[in-house]
């Protein structure tokens, strides 16, 4: 005797929701839950131990003392670190610009059907990945002669859109081929395919790797120090090795770190916004749901379940 249609759809979503649950993952015990406890508090007491030792140290060799941070009173530093700021920002805004179409280009290069495109392009993409980065930076601006920006915004985009188009090769190719087949089954052509069907599906896959690789380009940006490009850390060196302020090195990083770790925490925050927005967006949403497929024991196949009454 089977259950009425009502009892067995009301148990069904029930038994779903545990059994995945009990087949991955183990319950901890009270034995386990206080072991674990026992870590986090330990962990919390070396980090607070850690920070202590740090703090004492930062007094014990007078690093809070007036004399290192007065020169942040003046204006001329003031307007020095804010420039260099700006400039930070201009090369890293210059290295996005050029680095996501580079990335995006030769991501569809790779993904070409025309063997010669697609060697050429893996070329590319590998060379500049496996490069050093200072290398081609030095290269840019002593062997071409390119000014400090540009020399900086150059080796930038080469390095970083390399590593971006394995990302947007990566994720395209992560989506499951039938949705591939399916868009050509419709006629489609792969361009089609590729803007409407592949690129809509990855992009929320790819984000955070992309957002982590625009990290990695804004904290490079600090390389351009090295080529005389006045960025914000060459700013900060200016301000530590200028003898009238005591050589103030500790001030001056405690000062700089916390803009970088601001502006990349920005940037973090920016992906979590386009990611929340991107779950609405009807190219990247779910469709309609499907009804549950369902035999009634006793009919054929194609009876519909109404035949029961």
């Amino acid at each position: 005797m089977t259950a009425p249609p009502s009892v067995r759809s009301a148990v069904r979503p029930s038994v779903r929701r545990s059994a995945p649950a009990s087949a991955l993952y183990d319950v901890p015990g009270p034995k386990a839950v206080a072991r674990h406890r026992l870590y986090g508090v330990l962990a919390l007491l070396a980090i607070a131990v850690l920070l202590g030792w740090v703090v004492y140290m930062l007094f014990h060799t007078q690093q809070f003392t007036y004399q290192k941070w007065t020169a942040f009173e003046y204006r001329g530093v003031q307007e020095l670190l804010l420039r260099g700021l700006g400039r930070t920002l201009e090369a890293f805004g210059w290295t996005v610009l050029f680095a996501l179409p580079f990335g995006a280009l030769f991501a569809a290069g790779r993904l070409s059907d025309h063997r010669a495109v697609r060697w050429v392009s893996t070329l590319v993409v590998e060379f500049f990945r496996a490069m050093p980065l200072l290398v081609m930076i030095f290269f840019i601006f002593v062997a071409l002669k390119v000014q400090p920006l540009w020399a900086l915004v150059a080796g930038l985009t080469l390095y970083n859109g390399s590593v971006l188009a394995e990302v947007f090769r990566a994720g395209v190719l992560a989506v499951p081929a039938g949705q591939r087949e399916a868009a050509f089954a419709l006629g489609m052509r792969k361009t089609q395919v590729m803007a409407a069907v592949l690129v809509p599906q990855a992009n929320r896959a790819m984000l955070p790797a992309i957002i982590s690789q625009l990290v990695v380009a804004l904290k490079d940006t600090s390389l351009g120090f090295l080529i005389t490009y006045e960025e914000f850390l060459h700013a900060g060196k200016l301000i530590a090795t200028n003898l009238d302020y005591d050589l103030p090195f500790i001030p001056v990083v405690m000062v700089i770190a916390p803009v970088y770790i601001g502006l990349c925490l920005a940037l973090s925050w920016l992906a979590r916004w386009v990611e929340r927005r991107s779950r609405h967006s009807p190219r990247t949403s779910g469709g309609a749901p499907v009804a549950e497929a369902g035999v009634v024991p006793g009919l054929p196949p194609g009876v519909p379940p109404e035949a029961q009454q």
